[in-house]
């Protein structure tokens, strides 16, 4: 299936969740975080989530992670197709760019190569860890400049599509796992 098809197809799916539906199946993918063995590492990347779009809402995410003493490092976009990423702190000030996305305005910057494990937004997977997300490029571009071994790990409210994604280009990073409402999905 080609990726803007898919795109389609999961934002109508998106719509028809209402907030409390989301807010369960968001602590169900926190929570079934724990299933992953990423609980050594230091630094975890996660996007912020958008709430127009009815995207995982990653608060619970970042709430276990800061119970575990995980340093949280949340994105900012700043340029064409490149995002800066700040550690995530009680005073981190916050203000919303123009889709929607809080942001962080001011703090301290974490390099790339520094990030273990990033929380991955999307609209669709497959059974070969192939991701959609919104067509920006932005996560493969970041993805392209964090290590090799970096844990990628998508959030999705949805399983995989059966039917593989047919239009994958060479930039686009494959997820090492992503999570769903009924199980983990290693790659």
């Amino acid at each position: 299936m080609l990726k803007h098809e898919l795109r389609k197809k999961y934002k109508n799916l998106r719509l028809e969740l209402d907030d409390s539906k989301i807010s369960d199946l968001s602590l169900v993918l926190a929570n079934n975080a724990l299933q992953i063995p990423i609980w050594d590492f230091f630094y975890f990347h996660t996007f912020l989530s958008i709430e127009e779009q009815k995207e995982v809402d990653t608060l619970p995410l970042i709430t276990l992670l800061q119970g575990k003493d995980k340093n949280v490092v949340v994105p900012k976009v700043n340029g064409e197709n490149s995002m800066e990423n700040y550690l995530l702190t009680d005073s981190t000030p916050f203000s919303l760019n123009k889709w929607g996305i809080p942001e962080p305005t001011e703090g301290i910057i974490i390099p790339e190569d520094k990030i273990d494990v990033v929380f991955i937004p999307l609209l669709a997977f497959d059974t070969l860890g192939n991701r959609v997300g919104y067509g920006k490029g932005f996560y493969d571009t970041f993805l392209g400049k964090c290590r090799k071994e970096t844990v990628k790990i998508g959030l999705s409210f949805f399983g995989p599509e059966s039917e593989l994604i047919s239009d994958v280009h060479e930039n686009d990073v494959k997820l090492d796992y992503c999570i769903a409402p009924e199980q983990v999905y290693a790659f």
